[in-house]
């Protein structure tokens, strides 16, 4: 009974948060301000949404935040965004609300909803407002979230669309697919294993990888925003957690394949301990490629610098900066990939390395124009 009333209080806390925050920034807040105030502000955001509006469709495919970390650098060239997230994770919250309430996972979700938000920095801090005792410890309000409208409308795909609403965000985030599925993988010794945890700790090791069920069905929005796109973009992120997921639902392979649109592959910064631990760059798009049916078309590739005493730290937890090699863009040219570089670092808080969603939001949409004219 104590678990049932913490959830109903997490949920009821989530509902009225959210509410209470679109009142602050509603436009009953502009009736305090003078009247030419309050117009120069309504043609300024006209425009904005004007010049958003022309932006180029995009459809971006990932989960983690990696995609959350690129979304946040595209909203501001185009609010023609679909995000299209991976529904495997089964670590932290989202695994706890899967195994308790069978609710798909809503981490990558919500981070993803919250990164296309205008105003993400101030959701960010409450959705992402973690429990730390009672039933709904380890629990982030914007999960608790999630699952509350899933369970007011039965309905996992539902409940995004109503938080896209809810939220007012520049675009539209979708899961990939509404049925429960699992990553499973066969190692080079012909072992057997399952689940995005026990895949990440055995990346370097995996012969074969699918999903489970293998015919699960994507969602048919998600089918047609592929087929919209103007671009279509990879990454980043884990490689077998957050994108190849994406890429084994055969439906969407399929469309990818079909589709016209330019693929474009964003390299991760570094590789990841246990996943990608001594992966190339070439490695990755190998898998990629493998998943997909085909090359990208593009492969964006890091040139900035990761300063020496974060690098140093980075390696003694097993991971290696990734930088391309003459050899290796010889390899993928032979695949059809025509390498795109940048500095794309971002260094936060001093000790965590990141990708810079500005400086790759400005590449994605100057080859869009250039591809376009």
């Amino acid at each position: 009974m104590d678990l049932l009333i913490s959830y109903g209080l997490g949920l009821f806390t989530a509902t009225l948060l959210v509410f209470l925050f679109r009142l602050r920034d509603s436009g009953r807040a502009g009736d305090l301000l003078p009247r030419a105030s309050r117009e120069r502000r309504t043609a300024l955001s006209k425009a904005i949404e004007y010049r958003l509006s022309m932006g180029p469709f995009v459809a971006a495919l990932g989960g983690g935040t990696g995609l959350s970390t690129l979304l946040r650098g595209l909203k501001s060239f185009t609010r023609n965004i679909v995000a299209v997230v991976t529904v495997t994770d089964e670590g932290g919250s989202s695994g706890k609300l899967r195994e308790e309430w069978g609710v798909l996972p809503p981490g990558d979700v919500r981070n993803c909803i919250v990164a296309l938000a205008e105003n993400d920095n101030a959701l960010k801090r409450l959705l992402d407002f973690r429990f730390d005792r009672g039933g709904l410890a380890g629990h982030s309000l914007g999960n608790l979230m999630l699952l509350a409208i899933s369970e007011q409308f039965g309905d996992f795909r539902l409940a995004v669309e109503e938080m896209n609403h809810l939220l007012a965000i520049r675009g539209r985030v979708l899961p990939v697919t509404t049925e429960s599925v699992s990553i499973v993988a066969e190692t080079r010794d012909g072992s057997r294993i399952r689940g995005e945890l026990s895949v990440s700790e055995h990346g370097s090791q995996i012969h074969k990888i699918w999903l489970e069920p293998r015919d699960a069905k994507p969602l048919k929005e998600v089918l047609l925003s592929l087929d919209e796109a103007d671009i279509i973009v990879l990454g980043p992120g884990s490689l077998f957690t957050s994108i190849i997921p994406n890429l084994l639902i055969r439906k969407v392979a399929e469309r990818l394949r079909q589709s016209e649109a330019p693929k474009v592959y964003i390299a991760n910064l570094m590789t990841q301990p246990q996943e990608t631990q001594g992966f190339s760059i070439l490695d990755h798009v190998r898998w990629i490629s493998a998943a997909m049916g085909m090359s990208p078309d593009y492969i964006l590739v890091n040139e900035g610098v990761i300063p020496a005493p974060l690098e140093e730290k980075y390696r003694l937890d097993g991971a290696e900066p990734l930088y391309i090699t003459e050899e290796e863009e010889w390899e993928l040219e032979k695949m059809g990939c025509k390498i795109l570089r940048g500095d794309f670092v971002r260094i936060m808080d001093g000790n965590v390395v990141r990708h810079n969603g500005q400086a790759l939001s400005e590449i994605l949409i100057r080859l869009c124009r250039e591809l376009d004219e």
